[in-house]
């Protein structure tokens, strides 16, 4: 199997379905049993509570993003750009065609 299933966060899928169920429910409460409708609004209220959920700043209240629901902060070292070595000048490439001159045709005569 391609997917490692020792790596998903259940605990983030479980809540993303929790998500959905609520956002399909409210949607086919607003929609009145109209399917296309009611799909339309569970995708708007999904949204809108999946980016409420994912990049409203919670500093109070620790996010499910992995099986201990604790974040683990991200460290990135910045490390200075290596000035590159000047490249030695190159040779220059020998046409494949040994003909550097084009001759130009006579004027014909009148």
């Amino acid at each position: 199997m391609p997917i490692d299933l020792a790596a998903v966060s259940w605990l983030y899928v479980i809540v993303l379905a929790l998500l959905v169920f609520v956002a399909t429910l409210i949607g086919n409460l607003l929609a009145f049993h109209h399917r296309m409708m009611a799909a339309f609004l569970s995708a708007l209220i999904f949204a809108g509570l999946f980016v409420f959920w994912s990049y409203y700043p919670h500093e109070q209240v620790p996010l499910p993003t992995s099986f201990t629901g604790q974040r683990t902060p991200v460290t990135v070292a910045v490390t200075p750009p290596v000035p590159a070595a000047p490249a030695a000048p190159a040779a220059p490439a020998k046409p494949r065609n040994p003909v550097t001159e084009i001759p130009t045709p006579a004027t014909p005569a009148r």
